[in-house]
């Protein structure tokens, strides 16, 4: 959507064109490898993309904060306190988590009109909600000069999304969001925070994201389950290794597992997180030595992992990934985000881009009665103010 059009779609909702709103946008992210990995601190390697949320914002001298998207017919508002709660399954938990967060640091909030416009599908597993979050903290960073670096609003974002939205989630969704940098990935540590911008050197061949769009909402979802079970596994672990999470193991410490672990499932997961690490960095290795082939035949195998043992995948995911594999040009793909629905992101040839939209979306129709979208992103910077 043009700039000018949400400005006038923020003028017929607020009014009063004297005073102008100022613009933010945040992108929303894919992982390329390294999944259900940062919660268990391991290693990612995520990029932003040109995808994202907009957000118009300007400070009223009114005591209420009012909230309005264009995605859908809910408008919210709720009167300025010194802490908020969260409402009941509310799309404005996300900013309103955020807002928490500032005044947990005693910023001095005024009152807010705030117009938000996604073009992140939601619940795809493309981090719609760390996109509203990081374009809420960059705006509130600059309109109230709070003086805060892109680290701390990464952390009070993801420090929402746990103990407000109730999602616990790691620290890779807003991370990504944060310091996205255009046409490269992100290296990350999820245990020290140490990153490396590496660039996305494609040549003649381009991500292609596919939304199953089956539903799913993620608080809902298994997702809490797996980090217990991982939390589980390293409990069971100590006697092994005194380790403070399963990221600490590398994969020559796999074959001890059943020593250690009597639960199959247990054993599944820890061997998934274990084995994925180390995936993470031979991807990232391949592609610094532009072996891209390498680099998907990881992905391939994160998402056999991903199904296998981690068991996050489902009908849906599974039949794009398969399917996928069996088309020209093809060199890999998997499931991306939490899974049990959301995003495959796969790597093709330019060649072979739009007959693999068409044929694979033909094929999920008739074996899944759903409509896939498919999506071309180019890799772009991470949350910022749109200079207009």
């Amino acid at each position: 959507m043009e700039i000018n059009n949400i400005k006038e779609k923020f003028y017929e909702k607020y009014g009063n064109r004297d005073n102008q709103p100022v613009l933010f946008f945040s992108p929303g992210r894919v992982n390329l490898i390294g999944e259900h990995t940062d919660y268990n601190a391991g290693y990612v390697f995520p990029c932003a993309l040109n995808y994202g949320t907009y957000l118009a914002i300007r400070t009223t001298g009114e005591k209420w904060l009012k909230f309005s998207t264009l995605n859908f017919n809910e408008d919210q508002k709720t009167e300025l306190k010194n802490l908020f709660i969260a409402l009941d399954k509310s799309w404005i938990n996300y900013p309103l988590g955020v807002i928490n967060e500032f005044l947990k640091k005693n910023v001095k909030i005024s009152g807010l009109e705030l117009l938000f416009y996604g073009d992140v599908p939601n619940g795809a597993g493309l981090s719609s909600s760390a996109s509203i979050e990081m374009v809420t903290a960059v705006a509130l960073n600059e309109i109230f000069q709070t003086g805060f670096q892109t680290l701390d609003l990464v952390k009070m974002c993801q420090k929402a999304e746990n103990e407000f939205v109730g999602m616990n989630c790691g620290i890779m969704d807003q991370f990504a969001v944060g310091f996205g940098k255009k046409d490269h990935a992100i290296f990350l540590n999820c245990d020290t925070l140490d990153y490396e911008n590496v660039p996305l050197v494609l040549n003649d061949y381009s991500l292609i994201i596919t939304n199953t769009n089956k539903r799913r909402g993620l608080t809902d979802s298994k997702y809490n389950e797996r980090r217990a079970e991982c939390e589980k596994a390293v409990s069971l672990l100590q006697s092994y290794k005194k380790i403070n999470n399963l990221s600490e193991l590398n994969v020559a410490d796999i074959n001890h597992l059943k020593e250690y672990i009597e639960d199959p499932v247990i054993i599944k997961r820890a061997r998934h997180v274990i084995s994925e690490n180390g995936r993470v960095l031979k991807a990232v290795s391949a592609l610094k030595e532009h072996d891209i082939r390498q680099f998907g035949e990881l992905m391939n195998m994160s998402h056999d992992s991903l199904k296998n043992d981690y068991e996050v995948t489902g009908y849906e995911l599974d039949t794009l990934v398969y399917e996928g594999r069996k088309l020209p040009g093809v060199i890999g793909t998997r499931m991306t985000g939490a899974g049990f629905g959301g995003c495959t992101v796969s790597i093709v040839n330019n060649e072979n881009a739009d007959d693999f939209a068409s044929i694979l979306g033909k094929i999920y129709k008739e074996r899944t009665g759903l409509i896939a979208d498919f999506y071309f992103p180019r890799i772009g910077d991470g949350a910022r103010r749109i200079k207009e």
